[in-house]
């Protein structure tokens, strides 16, 4: 029996199948199209996730929210905070009574055009579980735990921006809302627009720039902005902001709260802004860690899942699990609104088909390699078909060996394997890996290689057995969800704070004997890696280790700055000559770039995507 999840029509667009609850396909349609948080219906990634399964036929699908209950808060709060909010209004209310009122008739016009069908006999029908239950689900369902607390976060649903539930078995209750304009998604959305970051993308960016600064504005925050309780509840002055009753996030009284003008995009990064940055980041945690203590008192279970886009925000999950509050987390790895297809799938499974549920200790998200693989016979014929050179390793440890050689020399390889990563992180198939050990190759895969902000930090994969020999962490972290601090004494530390110091030499600072993953606050997001999930990964970093001493690399996603992670051979090629990327490794094949037919002229390769 399958079950085809959706989400779309906002952004991350995505598709999950499962077929008799497990996950057969997952993946995201920015990935096919190419097209960064691309919001369309998911046709490419539908097509794909019936090609995996080798029919079309399925027996429900669901989409990821309830558009009616979603139209309602827009008309509601429309009308609540007219005149103000007619700009607002007259952009949402057009849109939906053209389109997003018709989403089940758009939906099964788009899988008849799909060719999908419902068994014989049957009736295909379309499900809608409301927003935030499908964050959850997607967080619980999937988990590793029999019974776990669940507390979803993000920007806004239909109303809620927050919950706080249990589940246990194959049943899930949402016990506790948290109802928009009051949202720590937004409020953290507002300062990404206000210090220049592009909101529903540019999150992360504020969470790498949080520890150049100061907590200095922590209290303006809290006394002004937010009226926060000790259940985590909270509720946010509306005056400081624009996205009630405006289409920006913030407004002049804001501005004027935190000493003038938002910064424009692109423009120089002041101590300002790594204040900002700092000053929400605590009170983000300060909000994830007393909502999780109030879950843990209220349910009484001691695992938490989480999901929602806050959910994605690494430093938050590592302090929330140094609190103790339960004894494990586990976090869904596509946690934003593409994880709402696998929660919807997922929420239609054991709560509409009421079909049973079985915790088996292990998650069930596979690694999150959900994605499409490519034969080694299809890259073969790919690359032969082009001329483009290179050597096979048929032999996985020939080629880790080689690979590693290379990292060990310091030089970086796109590294394009097996199934591609479902969420927004890449977790070794589709990576781009270097040398930790390296002080100078923070710089050179910034600004060289993903053409980015020289301050972003870069994430170690570890292998799983050697993780608490470079972090203060005692468990696995596989979907790169935790930041946890660096080994005391791998540390090198100095008493400078980098004030007055230009941003990229402070950022290349040797803080470690691991210097090209440690933060400027001797912390690293770290991604364990397993022999049994990940067992290709896992030998090549077994052989940087065998040759180094160091069971660790560099590992960042497949792209460059603006463009979605690699998925095909051709998209890994494009983006190896776009860049000054040394290697690059498609399966067995191993690609040198100065052997390259275009490497004289690696410009033609370079495609201009917006930022992000």
């Amino acid at each position: 029996m399958r079950v085809l999840g959706l989400s779309c029509w906002y952004h991350d667009s995505a598709a999950c199948l499962l077929e008799d609850g497990r996950i057969v396909a997952a993946a995201q349609e920015e990935r096919f199209t190419r097209k960064k948080h691309d919001d369309g219906f998911p046709e490419r990634a539908v097509r794909y996730c019936l090609a995996e399964a080798g029919e079309a036929v399925v027996d429900a699908v669901a989409f990821y929210d309830k558009p009616i209950l979603k139209l309602h808060r827009i008309l509601e709060t429309g009308f609540a905070v007219a005149p103000r909010g007619l700009r607002p209004f007259l952009t949402a209310v057009p849109v939906w009574l053209k389109d997003k009122l018709w989403i089940e008739p758009k939906v099964m016009d788009a899988l008849d055009a799909l060719g999908v069908k419902a068994p014989p006999g049957g009736e295909l029908k379309v499900l809608f579980p409301e927003h935030h239950l499908s964050h959850a689900a997607s967080a619980f369902y999937p988990s590793p735990f029999e019974a776990a607390a669940v507390m979803t976060l993000d920007g806004v649903g239909e109303w809620a921006t927050g919950t706080i539930g249990d589940g246990e078995g194959r049943a899930l209750t949402l016990r506790r809302q948290l109802d928009f304009p009051h949202s720590l998604g937004l409020l953290y959305s507002a300062f990404t627009y206000f210090t220049g970051f592009k909101v529903n993308s540019g999150e992360y960016k504020l969470m790498g720039l949080a520890p150049y600064g100061e907590g200095r504005f922590t209290q303006t925050i809290l006394e002004h902005l937010v009226d926060l309780k000790d259940d985590g509840s909270f509720r946010l002055d509306m005056r400081y902001f624009g996205y009630l009753d405006d289409v920006v996030m913030t407004n002049a009284r804001f501005a004027a709260l935190f000493g003038g003008p938002a910064r424009s995009p692109e423009a120089p990064i002041t101590k300002r802004e790594m204040d900002l940055a700092k000053s929400v980041q605590e009170v983000t945690e300060e909000i994830v860690v007393r909502s999780a203590r109030y879950a843990r008192r209220v349910t009484g279970k001691p695992h938490l899942c989480m999901a929602g886009g806050v959910a994605l925000n690494c430093v938050a999950n590592g302090k929330l699990l140094r609190e103790g509050i339960f004894d494990d987390l586990w976090i869904q790895p596509a946690a934003g609104d593409a994880g709402g297809a696998v929660g919807a799938a997922y929420a239609a499974w054991h709560g509409a088909l009421e079909r049973p549920r079985e915790a088996s200790g292990k998650d069930r998200m596979q690694g999150g390699y959900l994605g499409p693989e490519f034969a080694p016979d299809q890259i073969r014929a790919f690359l032969d078909a082009r001329g483009y050179p290179y050597v096979e390793h048929a032999d996985d440890e020939a080629w880790a060996e080689a690979v590693s050689e290379l990292l060990a020399t310091e030089r970086v390889v796109g590294v394009f394997q097996g199934r591609m990563e479902f969420g927004p992180r890449a977790l070794g198939n589709r990576s781009i890996v270097g040398d930790p050990r390296s002080p100078r190759m923070q710089s050179v895969m910034n600004l060289k290689i993903k053409q980015r902000e020289s301050f972003r930090p870069f994430a170690p994969s570890v292998l799983e057995e050697r993780a608490s020999d470079f972090f203060d962490l005692d468990r696995p972290s596989p979907y790169m969800l935790l930041v946890a601090p660096v080994q005391e004494s791998r540390c090198r530390r100095d008493d400078d704070d980098g004030g007055g110091e230009d941003l990229i030499a402070w950022v290349n600072r040797e803080r470690s004997d691991v210097p090209a993953i440690t933060h400027v606050d001797y912390s690293a997001r770290v991604q364990t890696v397993s022999r049994e999930t990940n067992p290709r990964y896992h030998r090549l970093i077994e052989a940087f280790e065998r040759r180094t001493g160091f069971g660790i690399v560099v590992n960042t996603s497949f792209n460059v700055r603006g463009e979605p992670i690699v998925c095909t051979p051709e998209d890994a090629y494009r983006c190896f000559m776009g860049t000054e990327m040394d290697a690059l490794s498609l399966g067995p094949f191993l690609l040198m770039a100065e052997e390259q037919p275009g490497f004289a002229n690696r410009a033609q390769f370079q495609r201009t995507f917006a930022p992000d």
